[in-house]
């Protein structure tokens, strides 16, 4: 029998969700403040960076949202309630699909409370695997004030993974696993899952962005801003962070001149939102990056801009052979004569694509671009590590993996 949550209805479940969320929206709000140090030390990023964080996470934990990402995949929220009619097909139910485990990911700020908020959606049973900073478990706490069927739903533990007695039991058990990690982790977690379960996983990925001649001639003013915040914000960690941005060669320089641009505008960044403590080795492989830069420049390779204290550095045409560093302040520029160009060059690089960031997505270019790059994102720059909770995580499903359909003839 599929463990469930017994929450009552899917909209008074919303509803909790969404108000425990908006109590964490406040930047005083006890927990949150608790929960911001922590986060804070734990990961080494200032508090403004840990703040527009928290910001972004809760405020796009609506009602709304939530509603919109479920009748969109189910047709209507009501399927989660009882038996519903479906034009063309019979009437179903979307029954939870039973325990979930969420394992959470080791830096990307809350990224398992979506995951958290649409299996409880499901009316699941949900345990979390949480970090250090004990954010989902605080988060949880307030649910449990707003929905106390939600509260006891809902099990936050800490485990080191492989080496707890009660992790094969976690995974085991558990209908629906997802979890955040590296490649190699996913599958030690797969392993560990049992044989019908659902194995959700997300694992490591990058983000590019892509300058066209005509963002330059239009834009460049506008554009180096909000690249910069892309590739700044969190120190580059995460997967929507922007770690390498191509740019079309223009006739007339603009491309060189978007990169000065660029070097003030991250200079400007730092000042809303101050680099926090890097680990000795991330900072030695981001110095080691721009050094090599450094030296290719002087030799009429590219270019390496650098600020005084490491906290950003900017290094053109990298040799497609050489690792980047994905992160710590870094942001490798290639310069592209098009979009095959480009495409080429991220294929070389074996970078597996998380989203894309551009100019304007609106455009008919949009499509052409996802194709071309694999990305399951595109976003206009300075708005790529903001996702909607209404869309879809990694191109996945929402809440479709947390339920099974019943159907009755």
């Amino acid at each position: 029998m599929p463990k469930t949550s017994s929450a009552g209805s899917a909209r008074a479940r919303l509803r909790a969700i969404a108000d425990a969320a908006a109590r964490w929206c406040a930047a005083d709000f006890p927990p949150r403040v608790r929960a911001s140090t922590a986060i804070e030390r734990r990961l080494g990023y200032s508090l403004p960076v840990v703040e527009v964080a928290l910001d972004r996470l809760f405020g796009g934990l609506t009602a709304g949202a939530l509603e919109a990402a479920i009748a969109d995949e189910l047709g209507t929220l009501d399927a989660l309630d009882g038996f519903v009619e479906r034009p063309g097909r019979p009437p179903a139910w979307a029954r939870a699909a039973g325990a979930v485990t969420i394992v959470s990911s080791d830096t990307t700020i809350g990224v398992a409370i979506p995951a958290l908020a649409f299996a409880l959606a499901a009316n699941c049973a949900v345990t979390v695997k949480d970090r250090s900073d004990d954010l989902v478990a605080a988060f949880a706490e307030t649910l449990g004030e707003e929905h106390p069927a939600l509260g006891a739903a809902t099990s936050v533990l800490r485990w080191t993974g492989g080496a707890d007695e009660r992790e094969p039991h976690l995974l085991g058990d558990a209908a629906v696993v997802v979890a955040f990690g590296s490649d190699e982790a996913l599958r030690e977690i797969r392993a560990c899952c049992a044989a019908d379960a659902t194995f959700v996983p997300f694992g490591r990925r990058a983000s590019a962005g892509y300058v066209d001649r005509a963002a330059l001639r239009d834009a460049a003013a506008t554009l180096a801003g909000p690249i910069a915040r892309d590739a700044l914000l969190y120190d580059g960690d995460g997967c929507l962070s922007l770690h390498l941005l191509y740019v079309e060669r223009a006739p007339d320089g603009a491309h060189e001149r978007l990169i000065d641009a660029l070097a003030t505008a991250c200079a400007d960044a730092l000042v809303e939102f101050p680099p926090g403590t890097r680990p000795p080795g991330r900072a030695a492989r981001a110095q080691a990056f721009a050094t090599i830069g450094a030296f290719r420049a002087a030799h009429g390779h590219g270019r390496s801009l650098r600020a005084a204290d490491g906290a950003w550095s900017i290094v053109t045409d990298p040799p497609r052979g050489q690792p980047l560093p994905f992160g710590a302040g870094v942001l490798p520029v290639v310069f592209v004569d098009g979009l095959d160009d480009a495409a080429a060059d991220l294929r070389e690089r074996g970078i597996p694509l998380q989203a894309l960031g551009v100019a304007d997505p609106g455009t008919a270019d949009a499509q052409r671009f996802a194709e071309r790059f694999g990305a399951v994102r595109i976003a206009a720059f300075g708005r790529l590590q903001d996702p909607p909770l209404s869309g879809r995580h990694g191109g996945r499903a929402r809440i479709a993996d947390f339920v099974r359909w019943v159907d009755r003839a």
